[in-house]
This record gives C-alpha cells, sequence and structure tokens, in this order.
C-alpha cells in the first residue's frame, strides 16, 4: 500500500507529495513539528503534544493552521489510510509561502501543514531495550532557544552523524560548564548511586519533552525519588544507569558513553521497570 500524506488541506500519495519552494520551512527553518508514538492502535500522549505545539507556535507568533479539533480528525485520517497502529506520526507547521525576506510577511499569510506517518514495528525497538545504545558527548553548539521545537536542526543532524561515525546510536550535549544537557534527539536521564533519578530542569536549556513529563508520572507512581537538577558529564559516566527518553521510543537504556561502560554495560532496573509501566500510566487516544 502506497503512503498517504497530508499536504495543505489535501490527503495525496507520499511521493507526490510537495511544498512550494518559498515556503519559509524550506528557506528559514520558519516553522515547529510534532512527532507522536502509535501503540496498538492508539496514539501516546497526544493532548500534551498538542498542549507544547501551541506553546511552539505562540513563541514564534505563528498561527494555528485549523482548529485542534480539526487538526485532531486530520490526524486519525493520516493514520487510518496508512493503516497505521504501530509507527508515529510526524506533524510540522510552518510560517508558510511568501516572497523571500528574512522578516514576516504580510498579515493573514497562511501558515503550512504537512502530516505524515509511518509504521514502526514494536521489534525494531524492542531489539534497541534488549541490547542496549552507546553514545558519544559533543560540546553543545546550538542557538539558545531548544525550549522550542523548530525544524532548525542542523547541529542535531552534524551531532547524530558524528556519533554514526563512532559507532554510536546518540549524541549527549555538553555544555560549557561540563553539565549535561540532552541528546541530539532526546531528553538524558542518570541513576545514581543512591537510586534516584536525575534530569536536568527543563526552564532553559533543554525541550520539555513530552516523553519525559509523562515519565515523571510513571516513575512516581512507581516510588522511585526523582530530582531535576544538573548533573556533569563525569557523574553521568560513574552513574549506575544512564538511559534516553523520546516520543518513538519511549525509554532506552545507554550502556556505553564516549567507549566507557556505563553500570556493568546492560540495560538497568530502573531503566527497564519505567518502560514496562510507560504504556499503562499515558494518555492513550484512539485512532
Amino acid at each position: 500500500m502506497s503512503r498517504i500524506a497530508y499536504v495543505n488541506g489535501a490527503y495525496v500519495p507520499h511521493g507526490d507529495a510537495m511544498i512550494h519552494v518559498e515556503d519559509r520551512g524550506y528557506q528559514f527553518a520558519d516553522g515547529v513539528y510534532e512527532v507522536c508514538q502509535v501503540r496498538e492502535g492508539v496514539i501516546v500522549d497526544l493532548s500534551r503534544h498538542l498542549d507544547r505545539l501551541d506553546r511552539s507556535l505562540k513563541e514564534l507568533r505563528i498561527d494555528w493552521p485549523m482548529h485542534r479539533g480539526s487538526l485532531i480528525h486530520v490526524i486519525r485520517q493520516v493514520l487510518r489510510r496508512n493503516r497505521i497502529t504501530e509507527g508515529m506520526f510526524y506533524l510540522q507547521v510552518t510560517r508558510g509561502v511568501a516572497p523571500r525576506d528574512h522578516v514576516f510577511p504580510a498579515e493573514g499569510t497562511r501558515p503550512s501543514i504537512v502530516i505524515t506517518a509511518k509504521r514502526i514495528a514494536p521489534s525494531v525497538i524492542a531489539a534497541k531495550n534488549a541490547k542496549g545504545l552507546k553514545a558519544i558527548t559533543v560540546t553543545d553548539n546550538r542557538w539558545d532557544r531548544v525550549d522550542i521545537k523548530t525544524v532548525g536542526l542542523l547541529p542535531n543532524v552534524l551531532a547524530r552523524q558524528e556519533a554514526k561515525e563512532k559507532g554510536a546510536q546518540e549524541a549527549i550535549y555538553i555544555d560549557c560548564e561540563g553539565k549535561v544537557k540532552e541528546g541530539a534527539a532526546t531528553n538524558v536521564w542518570m541513576v545514581d548511586k543512591d537510586g534516584v533519578l536525575l534530569t536536568r530542569p527543563a526552564e532553559h536549556g533543554i525541550l520539555r519533552g513530552i516523553t519525559r513529563t509523562t515519565l515523571m508520572d510513571v516513575a512516581s507512581r512507581l516510588g522511585v525519588e526523582i530530582r531535576e537538577q544538573e548533573f556533569s558529564r563525569d557523574e553521568m559516566m560513574n552513574a549506575r544507569e544512564v538511559f534516553i527518553t523520546a516520543a518513538t521510543s519511549i525509554c532506552l537504556p545507554i550502556v556505553e558513553i564516549d567507549g566507557k561502560p556505563i553500570g556493568n554495560a546492560h540495560p538497568g532496573i530502573v531503566t527497564q521497570k519505567i518502560r514496562e509501566a510507560f504504556f499503562e500510566i499515558a494518555e492513550k487516544t484512539p485512532i
């Protein structure tokens, strides 16, 4: 079955999906996006993802492309037309199409919207979880407003490519003070020697991940102590466990960083407990 995409009001074959050459997302990365997991025929944490989309749009002064209820309907249609029960959807909104100029286009310029979906076999994520991932650390060179989920991801692309070339799957950003920030496409967590779960505060310097937020609910339900506090690269390297979170993979263990084993170089107990409980606690919206 050929894939179907939604582009500015039309459902079209994925291979025919196109945007205008003067779309500001293409020319200026002037747009935002969300990625949401689909599991067992439901959308995971949809409300929180749309709330964050609303915040990102407001921060960049981009209008909603349609009413929120209509957007949920379109998302469901894209998933149904692609027969996705296990996988994800990608949603992107840009400031729209206008003659190239750095300042905002004329009042009334319609935002552009694209929604795509793809199937991800649960076995692919399960294999990563069972084996664990490797990571590298890199100096953070991104703009200061990483709290906005923009499509301007070139530093992230370069960091992930560096990780791949070094035999790893994620790159973890370190700030100028040697503190851990986040991954190129994930939030980063560690379990210290006392079994306390640590993650950097999201008030500044990282994206407030939706999976990160729900994971706090999960950990609280499980009785795992959580602290939002900064920790250094050295502390991370000596942690009992390290894991990363993201919408499409939920919670994946990191077993090696910069060539050094983390803990016993195997997925940790806290990581697995949280992963196993996550889906039961997360919001589930039927397709």
